[in-house]
């Protein structure tokens, strides 16, 4: 990974160069300039990933660069640390109103600005991954942290989460029924995250009404099973009563036939990584897509788990049928 870039605007030369220097030091490609014109004008050409901000500057002062930040879309998100010799409550808060991030006062202290500067562009980075309806990390997080997992050699649960006839749902009840069915799914998973506490699970969003989930091996089968229950329970939230006692949707297509629509169920695909079994994450999604592919020929929700090998202690308490690929229906 590129090394993020930080974007210095300070009008004393000394202070300046030490924080080149430090920033430097810590693996930071840096930037830096005297006034805030010119850095207004180095923000918007150069997107920093940071920008410290110092608040008395010439030509521009700090509070109005931060202003004409907020005002540009591109950079609009750019994470602010505003720099000042100013102490007093109302100039600190002054600096938050006009979109700063943070807010440290010189001299400052070298571990703290570094540690407040790994914080926001941790948060940042967060931000930009993390799929905008429900906020759950996005792609580009989920093949890090399969990655991450591979090159450590750890045993884990992967869960391929899918809802089937998703989209006769939209259309039939609209776009703000799907997002609240998306989200209601995305609730269930978080649930499961936070009831195993201490537990190393990933949640992540990969788009539409595709999730996925990596938890321990030995739990991955009961969450599945858990997650399927909560989701059929919670989904007739979102139906007509009369759509559910029919166990259809009943629409029309464009030439005016009728045209029965399942209702919505879930399929989960649950693979399991042990002793090295997946190298890359391309070839744990294929695998994740024939096991989907096979559980989306069942009308009901339903786990598809691919076992090949023995049963773990865990999922030999699980509702589970011993074979391969192996399912377990949904109510």
């Amino acid at each position: 990974m590129e090394a993020p870039t930080i974007l210095v605007i300070e009008d004393d030369a000394a202070i300046r160069r030490i924080m080149e220097f430090q920033l430097q030091r810590a693996g930071y490609r840096v930037v830096a300039t005297d006034n805030g014109e010119e850095g207004l004008e180095i923000a918007r050409s150069l997107q920093p990933d940071l920008l410290l901000l110092d608040v008395m500057l010439p030509r521009m002062d700090g509070h109005e660069v931060c202003r004409q930040i907020r005002r540009d879309f591109k950079i609009s998100q750019t994470p602010i640390i505003m720099l000042t010799a100013r102490s007093e409550l109302r100039d600190r808060i002054s600096g938050l109103e006009q979109g700063a991030n943070d807010y440290i006062s010189k001299p400052y202290d070298q571990v703290e600005i570094l540690a407040r500067i790994r914080n926001l562009l941790a948060l940042a980075r967060n931000q930009r991954e993390a799929n905008p309806l429900t906020g759950l990390p996005g792609n580009p997080a989920i093949e890090s942290e399969l990655t991450r997992r591979m090159q450590a050699g750890e045993d884990f649960a992967f869960l391929y989460i899918d809802i089937d006839n998703f989209k006769g749902f939209n259309d039939t009840y609209g776009y703000a029924k799907g997002d609240q069915a998306i989200k209601i799914l995305a609730e269930i998973l978080s649930e499961q995250s936070q009831e195993r506490e201490g537990e190393d699970i990933f949640t992540g969003h990969v788009g539409g009404d595709d999730f996925v989930m990596i938890a321990h091996r030995e739990s991955g089968g009961k969450i599945a099973e858990e997650i399927v229950e909560r989701f059929d329970l919670r989904k007739k939230e979102l139906f007509r009563m009369a759509d559910l006692k029919r166990g259809f949707l009943s629409v029309l297509d464009r030439q005016g036939v009728e045209r029965r629509v399942p209702l919505m169920t879930l399929t989960i695909a649950l693979l399991r990584n042990q002793d090295d079994k997946f190298q890359h994450v391309g070839q744990l999604s294929d695998a994740a897509f024939e096991l989907k592919k096979f559980g989306k020929s069942f009308a009901e929700s339903i786990v598809v788990c691919e076992r090949r090998g023995e049963r773990d202690s865990q999922d030999s308490e699980s509702s589970e049928t011993h074979a391969s690929p192996d399912l377990r229906a949904g109510t």
